[in-house]
C-alpha cells in the first residue's frame, strides 16, 4: 500500500530528479524567493537564449492575446506581473517535462489556457493572464507523478485508455490520490499564489473552491471543453460531466457559449501550430 505521506514528501522533492529538466531547477532557485523581483527574473531569463526565445513566443502567443505585440522580455514583465511571469516560466519549463510524461498533454494545457482566457473575457473577469496561467499549469501534477513513477503512469495511461476510465480515477486506485493532489503539493511547494493553488487542487471539484470560485469554474469548463473539441490528450479519451455548481457559478448565456465556442474554434486551430520547440 502507497503510504500518502511518504508520496507527498517524494512529490515534494520533484526537483532533486535527475529527469527533471534543467531549466526548471534553475528556475525554482530564483522563484521559489519570496523577495524575487521582476529584475532578477528578467535578469534570469535574458541569461538563457533558449528561455528568452520561448518566452518570447508564449506572450506573443493565443494564450495571452498579444499576437506580434511583444519584442522583448522586459515588455512582457511590464505587461503581464509578477505572478503571471512567474506561471508562465514553470509553463514553459515544464514544457519538456510535459512532452515525455504524455504526448499530447501540452496541447491540451495551451487549449485550456486560450479557452480559460475566452471564457474570463466574456464574462468580464480582471485577472485574465492569471486565469490563463492556471490553463497551462492546472495538470502539472500529472507532470510530477510521471517523472517520479514514469512506467507506471505510463501504463496507467494505457490502462486508462484500454477499459475507457478516466485517468483521475486510475490515478485514485493506484496512489490513493489524484493528480489535482499531487498539483496542489507541488505547487505549495513552490510558492504558487494561493489562487492558483486553490484551481490547480479543484479543478475537478470546483464546488470546493471558497476564495476563487469563478477562476476554479472557468478552468473546470475549460478542461472539458477543450477534452470535447479533442484538442490535445490529457490522459484519457472521456468526456468529464460539467460540475452543476460551476456552471450556475458563471451563469453562461445561450449567446454566451455560442461566442465562446466559436472563438474556441479559431483560437484552437491558431493553437495547432504553437510550439516551443527550437525553430
Amino acid at each position: 500500500m502507497i503510504d500518502t505521506k511518504n508520496l507527498r514528501a517524494q512529490i515534494e522533492k520533484i526537483d532533486t530528479l535527475p529527469t527533471i529538466p534543467s531549466v526548471l531547477k534553475k528556475l525554482l532557485s530564483v522563484i521559489e524567493d519570496p523577495k524575487v523581483s521582476l529584475n532578477d527574473i528578467g535578469s534570469f531569463i535574458s541569461n538563457d537564449p533558449v528561455l528568452t526565445s520561448r518566452v518570447i513566443k508564449v506572450v506573443n502567443s493565443p494564450i495571452y492575446g498579444f499576437p506580434g505585440r511583444i519584442s522583448s522580455v522586459n515588455q512582457a514583465l511590464i505587461l503581464l506581473g509578477l505572478n503571471v511571469v512567474k506561471g508562465m516560466l514553470l509553463g514553459v519549463s515544464v514544457f519538456e517535462a510535459m512532452q515525455k510524461t504524455m504526448a499530447g498533454l501540452w496541447e491540451h494545457s495551451i487549449g485550456c489556457a486560450v479557452t480559460a482566457r475566452i471564457i474570463a473575457t466574456k464574462k468580464g473577469i480582471g485577472d485574465v493572464e492569471e486565469v490563463s496561467v492556471a490553463g497551462i499549469l492546472h495538470d502539472i501534477g500529472k507532470v510530477a507523478l510521471g517523472l517520479k513513477f514514469q512506467e507506471e503512469y505510463k501504463a496507467l495511461i494505457k490502462m486508462s485508455v484500454d477499459k475507457g476510465k478516466l485517468l483521475m480515477d486510475s490515478e485514485r486506485e493506484l496512489f490513493f490520490v489524484t493528480h489535482a493532489d499531487t498539483g496542489a503539493w507541488i505547487g505549495n511547494r513552490w510558492n504558487f499564489p494561493k489562487n492558483l493553488l486553490e484551481i490547480i487542487e479543484y479543478h475537478h471539484k470546483p464546488q470546493l473552491s471558497k476564495n476563487f470560485a469563478i477562476q476554479t469554474a472557468i478552468i473546470h469548463i475549460a478542461d472539458i471543453l477543450v477534452r470535447a473539441k479533442g484538442f490535445g490528450f490529457a490522459g484519457d479519451y472521456l468526456i468529464p460531466t460539467i460540475n452543476p455548481i460551476a456552471w450556475q457559478t458563471l451563469n453562461l448565456k445561450d449567446d454566451e457559449i455560442k461566442d465562446i465556442l466559436m472563438e474556441m474554434e479559431d483560437s484552437l486551430t491558431e493553437s495547432s501550430s504553437f510550439s516551443l520547440d527550437d525553430d
